[in-house]
């Protein structure tokens, strides 16, 4: 069961002055989009690499994107079911993330990441103060 949704995130140093200048604007909300992933067990280091440059480069290719952080999980707990990367973006708007999902850039990190990936969970939000 490999599906690919067309998603994924992004949350960078930009966001405290995003979070600031969303707050002057009275909305005081930004739009995450959370992606966790789980590679297959035949993904080698260097597929896992391509993967994740292919991730950090949508913020320099999509201008709907307003903010990128990544990671790896370095959890004691042994609780993440094989999921071992996740991936912020961040939106201002529901219509950003609209232009973010079907974007040809997108698309084509999509082509990267599918032979490799073995399960996704994709989750989005309004941030809450």
């Amino acid at each position: 069961m490999k599906k690919v949704l067309a998603i994924l995130l992004i949350l960078s140093t930009t966001v405290p002055a995003l979070q600031a200048q969303t707050l002057k604007q009275g909305t005081g909300k930004l739009l995450r989009h959370v992606v966790l992933l789980k590679f297959k067990d035949a993904s080698t280091p260097a597929d896992i690499k391509k993967v994740e440059d292919a991730f950090r480069d949508l913020p320099s290719k999509i201008k709907a994107v307003k903010g990128f952080e990544w990671g790896t999980n370095n959890s004691p707990e042994n609780i993440n079911q094989g999921f071992t990367h996740c991936f912020f973006v961040t939106f201002k708007t529901e219509k950003d993330r609209q232009e973010y999902l079907p974007h040809p850039a997108h698309k084509a990190f999509v082509d990267v990441l599918t032979p490799h990936l073995d399960k996704v969970l994709v989750i989005d939000y309004w941030t809450q103060k």
